[in-house]
């Protein structure tokens, strides 16, 4: 597909004055078909590089004109509804699923050569993930499920960019509304709204006006919600309104940037949360990443080799791999009590039965689903040949 794709891209005529919306449109459709999660155009100095990420990887599509008649940045401004006129300031908005197929988020930067243009291709209605479908562990999945059922506490989904946690924690709300049918207050409040979820009253937040994470979050305390969907921990007060509604009577999903469950802990605490906060306010906490799946052309090997379903990448599709974190009791509560670093509480939680990334990697290593470069390139570990 690449190929193909960058071939017509480089047949479109630039002088053309349709060529900015004929190149938008074979670009977005193209990216849609190949399941693409965001398409990056670069300006340089010649023209516009263009990249896609592919199961979290990007890949070079190839460098076009931007166009002389029409421009394509341009288009792809118009269509989200943003300031063609306005080149020096980042923008952002969105292009509706009834434009291309797929809702997007459109991003602009400017940059030397031009305005960088980034479009976040969002998941189509009929593809949303429930639970189920997330491909977690079983006893990992189980625990999620049963954390769900809680009145209160704080669920935290953690891991890098890219991991998959926005994902999970939609699941986790469809998962709520689903099985209480309506009968539970579900409110979100996001940076930014990512996908409309039916029973859910979602809201975002606006910085520039002073509506932002911890302050919407205080003031929707006050509007009665069961359930809160917290867009992601990125500061001190965020972090603890999430423990003060966690343990006021609201149960509480949100993410969190860190490399490991016992290293979300040990930040948690640096951002001045209390440990005992931390015991009493914990439901659950998942570290989840997510790595390519070895395609079908690699039956039998443990290594990638490339095929034309697989656009010769050797991988198709990602498989979801968690560690989660035991209750935060006997042994492992004195350690968060007395702040043990992540190393020492890593020692502690695997001997109370904590099942790591390293290990859950390599039992999907021996059932061949992904390769040792994968693990090493999203883990950052190699396993033993």
């Amino acid at each position: 597909m690449p190929a193909s794709i960058a071939t017509e891209l480089q047949q479109l005529n630039p002088r053309e004055v349709n060529y900015a919306t004929r190149f938008v449109e074979l670009l977005l459709a193209a990216a849609h078909d190949v399941k693409a999660s965001d398409v990056h155009l670069q300006p340089t100095a010649t023209g516009l590089e263009i990249r896609w990420r592919l199961d979290g990887v990007l890949q070079g599509v190839g460098e076009f004109p931007r166009g002389e008649a029409t421009d394509v940045a341009a288009r792809l401004k118009v269509l989200a509804r943003l300031l063609t006129y306005r080149t020096d300031i980042p923008q952002e908005g969105r292009i509706p699923a009834e434009s291309a197929g797929t809702e997007m988020r459109v991003s602009t930067f400017p940059s030397l050569h031009g305005e960088r243009v980034v479009i976040r291709l969002f998941v189509a209605p009929q593809e949303l993930l429930q639970l189920a479908d997330l491909g977690l562990p079983d006893e990992v999945a189980g625990a999620l499920e049963k954390a769900l059922a809680r009145t209160s506490g704080a669920l935290l989904i953690t891991g890098p960019a890219g991991g998959g946690k926005t994902t999970t924690a939609y699941a986790c709300l469809r998962h709520v509304v689903r099985s209480t049918k309506g009968a539970r207050s579900i409110v979100s409040l996001e940076d930014p709204i990512e996908v409309a979820i039916a029973g859910v009253s979602q809201s975002q937040v606006n910085p520039a006006a002073g509506f932002d994470l911890a302050g919407g979050l205080r003031s929707l305390l006050r509007q009665d919600p069961e359930v809160v969907l917290l867009g992601e921990i990125r500061d001190q007060p965020t972090a603890a309104a999430v423990f003060q509604a966690a343990l006021t009577g609201q149960l509480v999903i949100s993410t969190f940037h860190a490399g490991s469950a016992c290293e979300a802990i040990s930040r948690l605490a640096e951002m001045g949360i209390e440990p005992y906060l931390l015991r009493s306010g914990l439901a659950l906490l998942l570290q989840q990443r997510l790595l390519r799946r070895l395609c079908s052309c690699a039956a039998g090997q443990s290594e990638p080799r490339g095929c034309s379903d697989c656009l010769q990448s050797g991988y198709r599709g990602r498989i979801a791999t968690a560690e989660l974190l035991p209750p935060l009791s006997n042994e492992i509560a004195t350690a968060v009590l007395r702040h043990a670093d992540a190393a020492e509480l890593q020692t502690i939680v695997e001997a109370a039965g904590m099942v790591p990334l390293r290990k859950r990697a390599a039992d999907l290593l021996a059932a061949g689903l992904t390769s040792r470069a994968e693990v090493h390139r999203v883990l950052g570990f190699r396993l033993a040949e």
